[in-house]
């Protein structure tokens, strides 16, 4: 069965609607996305307000999107995982792990980056 391919602006309104549709399912299902959320929400505008480069703010905001960004991808692979099942097993430990490192590892960045910024 073919499936007619989408271009232009049909495929462009389709993929916004299938992202919204994930960023919805991550606010609704996933706790520690609410929370960077939050916390996105609190840091932007700040980034904005502080007295700082264009360079630095930019930086500021960045990271802070960064962490969205990969609790997002860990999100989709957590996700994966469950679907296949539920049972204990090394890959999907593994994978599930890595995924939370990944997110530990950009919120370190976005710490030394707010505090070099502002602080140091």
């Amino acid at each position: 069965m073919s499936r007619k391919t989408l271009h232009g602006y049909k495929r462009v309104l389709n993929a916004t609607r299938y992202s919204c549709q994930g960023l919805k399912a991550a606010f609704r299902n996933e706790a520690a996305f609410r929370e960077e959320v939050l916390l996105a929400l609190i840091m932007i505008p700040a980034a904005v307000l502080i007295d700082v480069t264009q360079v630095e703010r930019i930086l500021l905001i960045a990271t802070v999107v960064l962490v969205l960004f990969a609790e997002l991808v860990n999100s989709a692979v957590e996700a994966v995982v469950d679907r296949i099942g539920t049972e204990q097993h090394e890959l999907s430990g593994r994978a599930k792990d890595i995924g939370s490192a990944a997110v530990m590892v950009t919120m370190l960045l976005a710490g030394y980056v707010w505090v070099e910024i502002l602080f140091l």
